[in-house]
Parts: structure tokens; C-alpha cells; sequence
């Protein structure tokens, strides 16, 4: 196995003994940021951004993005770094003798898992989509046309299940190559592509006739529409802080498993601004694609959701001239973004799976392979052989259920206790985590943050699990 001597390696006295590491701290941002950066990034953000009051939201985006998202992913990187283990065996590792804690590695297995199972059948669209347009097959459609061919692939069972295969068959295909011969070289070169496209595709949008409209409706400041929101101030707030707190996928122990691979040289509220920064560079360029070619030729109306990606944008891009070659590059773009999730959550899985069984990195990639193909079919059967069934009710699908537990539940359920565990002393303890968390160069964690990350940070991740639970179950 790559960068380990033996399995016993894993379970020796010292934490994390013989265990491998990241060559490069491109390389640990790189994944990081590839952890954070998915779909919600591209199909959530812009949306939200154009119905909450454009710049007036992003401002209180990024102001909630200092107050939960960094604190929580400056105690992942810790908690990962400290432990030099998987989330399977962080907290009991750093926490020896309180059982209090015995029962989170198992929890956060079950969640990297239900993340997986819904992901890797919506990055499966994506290439499906990619694909689609290479060959020309959305051309010359009209809306209807559009939308009935996206209805058509989710009726199609076979088509799906082959593309959520691809995806998962790929990815631990990557990872079985080595966390540096593999993910990290992978992760370096498809992020790079990433942003360079995003690039590309943001300056083709922004000087498109009529695209000017779409940058002012969304960049400039627009108090009315922030105050006449729906639900007012309030609820524009609200989906911030949500926004904020779920783009970085923050919970589940994701960004946890790359601080346990790399090395001290630098303090970890530093990286976890990195990372950030690189996010919400991501969310708000792809804002600048989308709002300046929706406005050029689809009078300003963007939809939400997957209505947005694969009938609103594909229907933009037949109007578009060279609407096939942006189409194609958008793809691309897209399912670069949804796989470095997959392979950022894969290998917390494989880690986990190390750290249970001692297996090498090859037998484990062969054992989850195998185990997340088949837990991945309900969802990609849950739009066609297995339509009739409804697991929340109404018109639910297995991606509806999915999606609630590991957003609604796991991702804040698990930020909560990551906060609790780091700064109290029947957990971690606020020493011990801004000790670790301040080693190397960069901005360290200050002694007058304790309170706020002790007592504020968790009521307020508090708040944002309970009204997400309302509004779920309220709409």
C-alpha cells in the first residue's frame, strides 16, 4: 500500500504512524476546495443570490461565511490533523476513555455513505448531459423539446444506472492509484481545468448583447428587492446562513480526513481561508456565467434546482451562437465540479474503511465500489422502475430522502458537534484544538474568539438545524 508500511501501522501507539500524506499544500487546498465546490455552488448560489436582493445577499453571505463556515472547518482540519485518523477514529482518539463520543465514527460512516448514494447518480447527469451536447443531440430543440429530453433520461433506468456506474467505478478507479499518484494528481489537474473554464465561459457570458443587464441584476445592490423578499429581511438572512454553512460541506468529517494527511508548516485558520476563498470564488463566477446568458436570451429567468441546469441553460445555450461549443464546456465544467466531490467524499469513505478493517488501499476500494453501486440504485431507479414509491410523501423521491438527512440532519447535526466537542472540556477542549489549530505560519486562533466559538457558534448551527427542520416539513 502506498506510504504505509502495514496495516498494524494504523493502530500503533503513536496516531497516524507510517500513515500517507499529501505532497503538496496546492495539492491539500486544491482537494479541499474540491470537496467544497459542487453542484449547490452552481444550481443553488446564483439562484439564491438573484430572489434575496443580488450584492445585498452576497455581503451577507460572506459575512455568515466568517461567522460558522471557517470557525467549524478550522476545527475539521484540527480535529483531522491532531488524530492523524478517518473520522471513524478522530474524536476517540483525541477524547481516550470518553465514551460519551464512542458513537460519532459510526454516524459519519452512515453520512459520507447517504452523500454518496444520491451524488454520484446527479454527477451521472452530468455526464449524460456532457455527452449530449458533444453529439449534438439537444440542438434544434425547442423548450418543450428540452425539458421532454431531460424527462426522457430520467425515465431511462439502464441509461442511468450505466452513467451512476461510470462515476463510482471512476472514482475509486482514481483512488486505488494512491492519495498522491492518484487523488491528488487528479483532483490538481481537474481543478486547474475547472477554474480555467469557469473562466472562459464567464467572459464569453459577460460580453454577450443584453449581458450587461444580468451583471447589475446581479452584483449591484438592490435594497427593494432585499426588503420585499419573500419572507422578508428575515428569511433572506436565514438562506444566507444556510447557504453559507452548507457550501462547504462541513459536518461529515470531509474536510477532517485531508488535515489528517497533511503536515504542520502552516496554521489551519489560514488554510480554512484558503479553502473558502477558493469556494466562493467558484459560487460567485458562476453567477457571472449564468445571470448575463439567461438575461441575452431568456429574458432573465433562471428557474431553480435541476430545472435550471438541464432545461433553463440547455435551452440558453441552443439560442446562443456556438451555443454547442459553451454548451459542451459548461458540462464539462460541471461534472469536473460534481466528481472532485465524489472523489473528496470517496476517500473519506476509503479512509474509514482502512482505519475499521486494516485492509490495504486496493481491497478497500474494491469492497466500496462494490457496496456504493449497490446503494446508489434506489436513487437512480427512484425516477422511473421505482417512481411509484415515495418516501417523504407527496411526489418525494429516494434523492428527496437522501438529500433531507444528509442536509437537514447530518451536515448541521455534525457541524453542532464538532463545536461542542473542540471547545468544551468533556470533549476535545478548547486548549487542546487552538493548540493544534495555531501550529505553523498563518493567522492563529485569538484567546477572545473562545466564547464566541464556545457558546455563539453552537446556537447558532442550532438555529439553522431547527429552522431547516421547519421549513422542510412546512413546505
Amino acid at each position: 500500500m502506498w506510504g504505509m508500511s502495514s496495516p498494524k501501522d494504523i493502530s500503533g501507539p503513536v496516531p497516524g504512524a507510517g500513515r500517507e500524506t499529501l505532497g503538496s499544500r496546492l495539492g491539500f487546498i486544491l482537494l479541499s476546495a474540491g470537496c467544497a465546490i459542487g453542484l449547490g455552488n452552481v444550481w443553488r448560489f446564483p439562484w439564491l443570490v438573484g430572489q434575496n436582493g443580488g450584492a445585498v445577499f452576497v455581503m451577507l453571505y460572506l459575512v455568515f461565511l466568517l461567522l460558522l463556515g471557517i470557525p467549524v472547518m478550522t476545527m475539521e482540519f484540527a480535529m483531522g490533523r491532531a488524530s492523524r485518523r478517518s473520522p471513524l477514529r478522530m474524536l476517540g482518539t483525541l477524547a481516550p476513555g470518553k465514551r460519551l463520543w464512542s458513537w460519532h465514527g459510526a454516524v459519519c460512516f452512515a453520512a459520507n455513505y447517504l452523500l454518496m448514494m444520491f451524488y454520484t447518480t446527479v454527477c451521472g447527469w452530468m455526464v449524460l448531459y456532457f455527452a449530449k451536447f458533444v453529439t449534438g443531440q439537444l440542438s434544434g430543440l425547442d423548450s418543450a423539446g428540452v425539458g421532454a429530453a431531460f424527462g426522457a433520461m430520467l425515465g431511462d433506468p439502464v441509461l442511468l444506472c450505466i452513467a451512476m456506474a461510470l462515476v463510482v467505478v471512476s472514482g475509486f478507479f482514481i483512488l486505488s492509484m494512491g492519495l498522491r499518484a492518484g487523488l491528488e494528481r487528479f483532483t490538481k489537474v481537474m481543478m486547474l481545468l475547472l477554474l480555467a473554464m469557469m473562466l472562459v465561459l464567464a467572459v464569453n457570458s459577460c460580453f454577450l448583447s443584453g449581458g450587461s443587464d444580468g451583471i447589475k441584476f446581479y452584483l449591484r445592490p438592490d435594497f427593494h428587492r432585499f426588503l420585499h423578499a419573500d419572507g422578508g429581511p428575515g428569511r433572506v438572512c436565514l438562506n444566507a446562513m444556510n447557504q453559507a454553512f452548507f457550501t462547504l460541506s462541513l459536518g461529515i468529517g470531509s474536510m477532517a480526513i485531508f488535515g489528517s494527511y497533511i503536515g504542520k508548516e502552516r496554521s489551519l485558520l489560514g488554510e480554512s481561508l484558503h479553502v473558502t476563498l477558493l469556494d466562493t470564488f467558484v459560487a460567485i463566477v458562476a453567477g457571472l456565467i449564468i445571470f448575463p446568458a439567461c438575461f441575452a436570451y431568456n429574458g432573465g429567468e433562471t428557474g431553480a434546482g435541476p430545472g435550471l441546469i438541464f432545461v433553463t441553460l440547455p435551452n440558453v445555450f441552443n439560442a446562443m451562437p456556438g451555443g454547442r461549443l459553451w454548451g459542451t464546456m459548461f458540462f464539462i465544467f460541471m461534472t469536473f465540479a460534481a466528481f472532485s466531490t465524489v472523489l473528496a467524499v470517496c476517500e473519506n469513505i476509503l479512509a474509514m474503511t482502512m482505519d475499521r478493517t486494516g485492509w490495504s488501499r486496493q481491497q478497500s476500494c474494491a469492497a466500496c465500489c462494490g457496496l456504493l453501486l449497490l446503494l446508489s440504485l434506489p436513487c437512480a431507479l427512484g425516477f422511473n422502475m421505482l417512481s411509484d414509491v415515495h418516501p417523504l410523501g407527496a411526489d418525494s423521491t429516494f434523492l428527496d430522502l437522501e438529500d433531507f438527512l444528509v442536509s437537514n440532519v447530518a451536515l448541521p447535526g455534525g457541524a453542532l458537534l464538532f463545536a461542542i466537542f473542540c471547545c468544551h472540556r468533556f470533549g476535545w477542549g478548547w486548549d487542546a484544538f487552538a493548540a493544534e489549530a495555531n501550529v505553523g505560519r498563518g493567522p492563529k486562533v485569538r484567546p477572545w474568539m473562545r466564547l464566541y466559538c464556545a457558546w455563539g457558534l453552537p446556537c447558532v448551527i442550532l438555529a439553522v438545524f431547527l429552522l431547516g427542520l421547519r421549513d422542510f416539513f412546512t413546505s
